[in-house]
């Protein structure tokens, strides 16, 4: 199998989504595949981790090319232990996806499968999340894994600078304008809970929320150019780092 590219694939949205087997078999082509995914949905975990009860995984499949595991952890369990436990070597390319819904803006501080990504880039492996923004169990992903698969060729060829990851989103469109490279959109969620009863009459709590786009808008975000048809991809960094604060904070703290 060293002949070829290694590929990590994970989601956050369960290993028998229909988002990570249709990504599975758009990146067939590209090299090797380890799938090692969550046995259920795991979404909103972020780089949540299981520290206090073990984890387990099972072998679902194997053939030439391709295995499939199930795992009990979180996405980022998933991609520490299968680096940790499973290949014989470091991935040349993580991939997290395709997820049910967008990933765009504050999203990647929220999102599973933007975890793993994270994780990916942490371990040194050039790691994307792919996103496509329809929460439907039965969407239409041909469109995000015909750009998911021209962009993932083209990482596995030019690499990413250490530190960096890629966000990548796609519209639920039937054609897609093109990938347009942006910055992620500011803003937060608002009206984030709807509140209910129990079958008590005791108060319980949904989260749900809508995305409040910061002003002023910025003309090359994500979140524009997913509603003019195009897929985002935006480039982020592990290091989280205000350099531009450091003298002024350095400053401050001496008053």
């Amino acid at each position: 199998m060293k002949d070829k590219p290694l590929i990590l694939i994970t989601n956050d949205d369960g290993v028998n989504a229909k988002g990570i087997k249709e990504l599975a078999e758009c990146l067939r082509e590209l090299g090797d595949l380890v799938v090692f995914a969550p046995d259920g949905p795991r979404s909103g975990m972020s780089s949540a981790l299981t520290s206090l009860i073990p984890i387990t995984y099972t072998l679902v499949k194997e053939e030439p090319g391709l295995s499939i595991y199930s795992c009990t952890g979180t996405p980022v369990d998933c991609v520490k232990l299968a680096v940790n436990d499973i290949v014989d070597r470091k991935p040349d390319l993580l991939v997290s996806g395709i997820n049910h819904g967008g990933n765009m803006a504050i999203c990647v501080h929220y999102s599973g499968t933007m975890g793993a990504a994270i994780e990916g880039c942490i371990l040194g492996i050039p790691s994307i999340g792919i996103s496509l923004t329809d929460y439907a169990a039965d969407a239409d992903f041909d469109e995000c894994c015909r750009l998911g698969r021209k962009l993932a060729r083209r990482v596995l060829k030019e690499g990413l600078p250490k530190g960096t990851y890629l966000n990548l989103n796609v519209p639920s469109i039937p054609h897609v304008k093109d990938i347009k490279v942006c910055r992620q959109a500011a803003g937060h969620f608002i009206n984030e809970y709807m509140r209910s009863e129990n079958a008590s009459g005791d108060p319980v709590y949904w989260l749900t929320g809508s995305f409040d786009e910061a002003k002023p808008i910025h003309p090359e975000n994500d979140t524009l150019a997913l509603n003019d048809g195009y897929a985002s991809l935006v480039p982020c960094r592990i290091d989280v780092t205000d350099y531009d604060f450091m003298q002024k904070l350095q400053s401050m703290i001496k008053e």
